[in-house]
C-alpha cells in the first residue's frame, strides 16, 4: 500500500516526515532518506495497531488533495510503499481456491510490481477494507 508523505526541514532541525492519511504518524531523521525509512516503519506500526483494533485503514488520498492543506505548504512530497504482508508478526498460512485465470493475473501483477503472491493478496484485501467494503 502506498502512502503520500510530506517532508519538512527547518534550518535548526532534522527532516520531519508526516503521513497526512494517518493522523499522528510521523518520523524524523538527520537526512531525508532516514526520515522516509523511519516513516515507513511508523506506517507499518500504525497499520498493525489499526488491524489489532479491528479498524479498517484509510484509503490514501492523492497528493494533490493534501497539497491544499496549508500545514503542508513548502513540504516535499514522496510516496512510501509498505508491504502489508509483513506488518504483523503473526502470519497464518491459508488454503484459498481461486479460478486459474485469476491466479495467473495475480501472479503476473505480483511479478510486475516485485511483490510476492501473498503480498499482493494482502495489499488487495487491505485496499478493499480501506474502502469500507465488507463492513
Amino acid at each position: 500500500m502506498r502512502f503520500p508523505v510530506v517532508v519538512h526541514k527547518d534550518k535548526r532541525s532534522d527532516y520531519g516526515a508526516t503521513v497526512p492519511d494517518l493522523p499522528g504518524c510521523v518520523s524524523a531523521g538527520a537526512t531525508m532518506e532516514e526520515a522516509l525509512e523511519g516513516v515507513r516503519e511508523a506506517i507499518a506500526c500504525h497499520l498493525e495497531g489499526m488491524l489489532l483494533d479491528h479498524d479498517s485503514p484509510p484509503k490514501p488520498k492523492p497528493i494533490a488533495e493534501h497539497r491544499k492543506n496549508p500545514d503542508y505548504a513548502d513540504g516535499v512530497w514522496a510516496m512510501v510503499d509498505v508491504e502489508l504482508s509483513k506488518i504483523s508478526g503473526k502470519i497464518r498460512r491459508v488454503n484459498v481456491t481461486l479460478p486459474a485465470s485469476l491466479l495467473e493475473e495475480v501472479d503476473d501483477r505480483a511479478r510486475k510490481t516485485g511483490e510476492s503472491r501473498s503480498g499482493l493478496l494482502a495489499h488487495a484485501v487491505m485496499e478493499y477494507l480501506s474502502e469500507g467494503n465488507g463492513r
